[in-house]
């Protein structure tokens, strides 16, 4: 049996294209493309070495490992904010089909460089179960104007993202990144640059349809989050209310109840929230 050597202990991204396999053979060559154009286009900005970079290309993605001198809290705080604003001026004036938005995942751990068939670690494999994780998928696209989503592990949004704050801690989302057929449970944080990931709503029972789904990739309509389709938006300055169960005549009057959350268990046996 062969000797096996130390791993080394690098900074691993993972990068994921939101519904890929759902475009015809032209435009997936073209979002190959594209996304190749940006990723380098934002490594150069940032000053990375992507040429360094140990690349394991996927059609609709990569796992890249990347070099020991790489600064982990460029990669965790920078990255995915220059990468959502080139994905807007490429996507702008393009189909929903065209558009291209990215599911990025950031970990760090030992990774073997030497492996037979790829890089053997635990690190790997995890990086990899996060970007892949229904809570992410979830996460952009709960949020249609959204150009990118970044989940890091739960060690790095304790050692750079609290540690230093260059993104308000606050701004980020923390879930349990579940894929139960590959028995992988994680705590993770989920950010989204430019919204509020507060209103992620990642309660098991709502994730069954978080799957990629094609998006309009702009703003305007939201996405029903219990898969019944576009929801209507206020118009004038109105409210639109989800999620939401009344109990009696005009549940908004005095001496009625409402459960904000929509959760039967919220609920006594009166109507009235617990």
């Amino acid at each position: 049996m062969a000797y096996v050597t130390d791993p080394d202990r690098r900074v691993l991204v993972a990068v994921d294209m939101e519904s890929y396999s759902g475009r015809d053979n032209v435009l997936q060559h073209r979002a190959q493309l594209a996304f190749r154009e940006v990723m380098a286009a934002a490594c150069g900005e940032l000053g990375f070495d992507r040429a360094n970079w140990l690349i394991q290309q996927g059609g609709d993605g990569e796992l890249a490992i990347l070099p020991p001198e790489t600064s982990e809290r460029a990669v965790v705080t920078r990255l995915t904010p220059v990468l959502d604003r080139l994905l807007r001026e490429h996507n702008r004036g393009l189909s929903s089909e065209a558009r291209i938005r990215l599911r990025v995942g950031v970990h760090e751990g030992p990774v073997h460089l030497d492996g037979a068939n790829g890089y053997p670690g635990d690190a790997v494999v995890t990086v990899c179960r996060l970007v892949d994780s229904p809570q992410l998928k979830a996460a952009l696209r709960q949020f249609p104007g959204a150009a990118v989503a970044l989940i890091v592990s739960d060690r790095l949004y304790h050692d750079i993202v609290r540690q230093y704050q260059d993104l308000r801690p606050e701004h980020f989302q923390q879930v349990t990144a579940r894929l139960p057929e590959k028995n992988f449970e994680a705590a993770a944080w989920i950010y989204v640059p430019g919204e509020s990931v507060l209103a992620i709503d990642v309660r098991p029972d709502l994730l069954g349809s978080a799957s990629d789904q094609p998006n309009d990739g702009g703003g305007g309509g939201g996405v029903d989050r219990h898969g019944r389709g576009p929801h209507p938006q206020p118009a004038g300055g109105g409210q639109v209310f989800q999620d939401i169960r009344s109990r009696g005549i005009g549940a908004f009057g005095n001496g009625n109840s409402i459960s904000v959350s929509g959760r039967p268990e919220d609920l006594d046996s009166w109507g009235s929230p617990r």
